[in-house]
């Protein structure tokens, strides 16, 4: 079993909601009320400079596609190879790699 660092009883309680989830439009409806705009769209640009990373696209391609900082590239890069596996997980259920 995986020990999060962020482990709490607020934190199972957020992730038990979010698993309760059913659909896309449940996300949307979700995650529009309990985040701000500006957050929803920096995860989903985190999640689409890590498909980026794994197309092996350059920094600065992904820097020009995305917007996002050569900074916050460098952390999702570094968070994709010696982080949690979070990502890869992620990846691998959507079909984008294999392992």
């Amino acid at each position: 079993m995986y020990d999060s660092k962020l482990k709490s009883e607020q934190t199972d309680a957020l992730f038990e909601a979010i698993l309760t989830l059913k659909d896309q439009e449940d996300c949307y409806r979700f995650f529009e009320d309990i985040c701000t705009v500006k957050e929803i769209q920096a995860i989903s640009q985190r999640l689409y400079v890590v498909k980026l990373l794994i197309q092996n696209k350059t920094y600065h391609e992904i820097e020009a596609e995305t917007k996002a900082s050569t900074a916050t590239i460098s952390r999702i890069n570094r968070a994709l190879n010696y982080g949690a596996d979070g990502y890869k997980l992620v990846l691998k259920n959507l079909g984008y790699i294999e392992e």
